[in-house]
């Protein structure tokens, strides 16, 4: 890991090369960076951290460029040409030492930090678990019995999307309820990539609903809802989209009032647990019904 010291703001420019411009007047920085996520397999761990950090900062405007499935010197010397044409912060993950080390010796030769974002853990757990690390590139998209299991989960989702395959939908770990346009399939497809057998049946006004919602034994049923006033928007929009441009219930502010609540009702009614996810990202919201499923594993009544 090379990280060299940083000047003082209002110091001048101290490098020629560098994400680092420093203005001479008012101590301000110029605010254009690049940053560069180097990886030897798909970059979703690289990109995933780098995102996380980056979300905590505002009034930045950052380039990210990603250079996937680096995996000999001239895949690498390409990347690094590219950082040399715009420098910044580098992020890499490689598990190959003689790429490691080219990579490291070329960023202290244009002035560029650098940093390795799984030494530290890695590091960590190899005194944990008293072992050393085996180098071995994209071990973790091995198609194992576990990968296995997650596109099994995915087929069985899609298999059961929207109230489909009624017969074996008794065999999904988590059933989602909800009106039209409440996030219900992606959040059932996100679970489904982790390796969870999820389904999705809409409640819609006056349709009847299957008899597996009612039995004594059955999947965790969670309920998702919207605000009226969000779920108004959201609706419009994929109606605009369809080239539908018609008032209807489907899009009347008392309708869906009058739908949401009835929806939260039957929540409350069936004691099924429910989420608001007028503001939640797909990710909060499947986040929010893993800890469900786990909570009725450990036997602990769910709550949100």
């Amino acid at each position: 890991m090379h990280i060299p010291s940083v000047p003082s703001p209002g110091s001048g420019p101290v490098r020629e090369k560098g994400e680092w411009r420093w203005m001479k007047t008012g101590g301000s920085v110029d605010r254009k960076f690049h940053i560069h996520l180097v990886s030897d397999s798909t970059g979703e761990t690289l990109n995933a951290m780098v995102n996380a950090a980056l979300a905590q900062f505002e009034g930045v405007d950052v380039h990210i460029h990603s250079y996937a499935l680096v995996r000999n010197e001239h895949q690498l010397s390409r990347a690094l040409d590219h950082v040399a044409m715009s420098p910044g912060q580098v992020f890499f993950t490689l598990a190959n030492l003689g790429l490691r080390e080219k990579l490291i010796a070329r960023c202290d030769s244009l002035l560029i930090d650098c940093l390795d974002i799984l030494e530290g853990p890695v590091a960590t757990l190899g005194r944990f678990l008293g072992k050393a690390e085996t180098h071995k590139v994209g071990r973790q998209h091995e198609v194992d019995q576990r990968y296995l299991n997650r596109i099994e989960a995915l087929n069985f989702t899609i298999q059961h999307d929207d109230g489909q395959s009624l017969d074996t939908i008794g065999d999904a770990e988590v059933i989602l309820v909800g009106a039209s346009r409440t996030s219900k399939t992606p959040t059932c497809v996100y679970l489904a990539i982790r390796g969870m057998r999820a389904a999705n049946i809409p409640l819609v006004p006056g349709m009847t609903l299957p008899p597996i919602l009612f039995q004594e034994k059955r999947p965790l049923i969670v309920g998702l809802w919207v605000s009226p006033d969000r779920l108004v928007q959201v609706r419009r929009n994929r109606l605009t989209s369809m080239g539908e441009g018609r008032d209807t219930d489907y899009v009347d502010l008392e309708s869906v009032r009058a739908e949401i609540a009835a929806t939260r009702k039957l929540f409350e009614q069936q004691d099924w647990p429910s989420i608001d996810v007028s503001r939640r990202s797909i990710e909060e919201t499947a986040a929010a019904v893993t800890n469900l499923l786990a909570e009725r594993g450990e036997g602990r009544r769910p709550a949100l």
